[in-house]
């Protein structure tokens, strides 16, 4: 099993910034795919970006220049800097861990951390 915990939700201004932050423990395998995922309240859960192991990075078109993935493996920790944030941004944000080497790429998911933009 994984286990996921994310901080740093909170409430901020339009054009503020948020730095989350989402732990790893567990059988965490090295070569793995950490991300971070949105759900709007009546809405989809939706990528936000993600970061493999060996550093690529892949955003969704609403945050790029705007948000920026990162890792630590050693700790285990993704990071989701968030800069310029909007209203349309306000959402319950879940990080995630997968791996092709462990259980099939089975996603599990933190608890999710609010993230509301509003003056």
């Amino acid at each position: 099993q994984v286990q996921l915990v994310e901080s740093g939700g909170d409430l901020v201004q339009p054009g503020g910034s948020l730095r989350l932050s989402c732990a790893a423990s567990g059988s965490i395998i090295s070569i793995n795919t950490m991300g971070w995922y949105r759900q709007a309240p009546g809405k989809q859960r939706e990528l936000v970006a993600t970061i493999h192991t060996w550093g690529s990075t892949n955003y969704a078109d609403s945050v790029k220049g705007r948000f920026t993935i990162s890792r630590d493996n050693v700790q285990n920790t993704v990071y989701l800097q968030m800069n310029g944030l909007k209203p349309e941004d306000t959402a319950v944000y879940y990080c995630s861990w997968s791996s092709s080497y462990y259980r099939a790429g089975h996603v599990y998911w933190g608890q999710g951390t609010q993230v509301t933009v509003s003056s």
